[in-house]
């Protein structure tokens, strides 16, 4: 089961796509944080997403925001994927533990070894203030992460 608007999100420190360690709690009280958890790089489905919000980083990142991308590929693979399709934002690695911050969101699939499509938008206190979770084959509307995160403020 997935995390509810207004709970705290869970704290978490994970490597992104140059090997860097990255924190949520580092983000507390200075910028909003876009989390979209999704199953795999270099699928169809997940390369139209990201490369949307590629596309769209300056809007979504208006407002104090940053985007995080985070999928259980291995830091290798997440910088191979944002080289190919140049992103610039960074993709953080939920490789190992396995899935360990996917469970914490309730978004990992136990049985397939990956995380569903999920996004959460934490705001600056650390609060969940919108999310949204898909299946797999479901795409998600980054015209719906714009608007929750106008909605901040």
């Amino acid at each position: 089961m997935s995390l509810e608007v207004g709970q705290e999100a869970p704290d978490f420190t994970l490597k992104n796509n140059h090997g860097e360690e990255v924190s949520l709690s580092s983000f507390r009280g200075n910028k909003n944080v876009v989390l979209v958890f999704y199953p795999f790089a270099f699928t169809p489905t997940c390369t139209g997403e990201l490369c949307a919000i590629r596309d769209e980083q300056a809007a979504l990142e208006g407002h104090d925001t940053v985007v995080f991308g985070v999928s259980c590929d291995p830091v290798p693979s997440l910088k191979a994927f944002a080289a190919a399709e140049k992103i610039e934002y960074a993709l953080l690695s939920d490789f190992y533990p396995h899935g360990d911050v996917s469970k914490a969101y309730g978004v990992f699939l136990e049985e397939r070894g990956f995380s569903t499509r999920g996004t959460f938008i934490i705001d600056k206190t650390g609060t969940i203030a919108w999310q949204v979770v898909n299946s797999p084959a479901d795409a998600r509307s980054t015209d719906e992460y714009k608007a929750a995160i106008d909605a901040l403020g």
